[in-house]
């Protein structure tokens, strides 16, 4: 999943950051809500960590002014707060979720793959097309029962088709889920990931289509 997290502890943002990045997620971090607000009106994340208490605007106000340009961003709120009103607040706001800081990471790791379940309407961590499965929160695919040996960024391709089945992708738009903005792919890098990806997969129900000049599109077929 392509990520933000929105901390101002640059100890706490570091851990979160290794453990998510660890976990195979593709995580941008801003310290300022201001920054945030500002990045999050050009680019678009899967999922948004959002801390309430930051220098140039409260987390709450990131929150809304999110949801007043109609973005359904799943956003889970991390915060110190463990009051029932600034729960309410949270969530009146717009939240998904809301964990109270200090948190266990499995939880949190756990919390992130219910929002992205629910994005994708989904009700398991374990999607199935045909003799292919893909599990989440294992971060393993299987083809006939054998699991595949998938790159990590591979893995993370395989998870941005199957939560866009149906839906075609442009190159760009793969990229931006694949890399940070701190990193520098190019669309040759991109176009290579999907040839190893579909090469992989071969055999099983979970089709590949490349239109040139548009991107990219999975599909379940009906064959196994």
């Amino acid at each position: 999943m392509r990520m933000l997290l929105v901390e101002d502890n640059d100890d706490l943002a570091e851990t979160i950051l290794d453990r998510l990045r660890a976990e195979g997620h593709v995580v941008d971090c801003e310290t300022d809500g201001e920054e945030a607000n500002a990045l999050l009106r050009h680019a678009r994340f899967d999922i948004v960590l959002l801390d309430v208490n930051l220098p140039g605007r409260s987390g709450y106000e990131v929150l809304r002014s999110l949801r007043a340009r109609g973005d359904e961003t799943p956003v889970l709120i991390l915060t110190a707060r463990s009051e029932i009103d600034d729960r309410v607040v949270g969530l009146d706001a717009g939240a998904d979720d809301y964990m109270v800081k200090p948190f266990d990471f499995r939880e949190l790791s756990a919390r992130c793959r219910v929002l992205a379940r629910r994005r994708s309407g989904s009700a398991s961590n374990v999607f199935t097309a045909g003799s292919l499965s893909f599990d989440r929160a294992a971060r393993l695919a299987r083809l006939e029962g054998v699991d595949l040996d998938l790159r990590a960024r591979e893995i993370q391709l395989l998870e941005i088709l199957i939560d866009n089945l149906g839906r075609m992708l442009t190159k760009e738009e793969v990229a931006d889920k694949l890399y940070t903005f701190q990193e520098a792919p190019s669309l040759n890098a991109v176009e290579q990931i999907v040839t190893r990806l579909r090469r992989k997969i071969e055999g099983s129900s979970l089709a590949v289509k490349t239109t040139r000049g548009l991107g990219y599109m999975a599909y379940v077929t009906d064959e196994d």
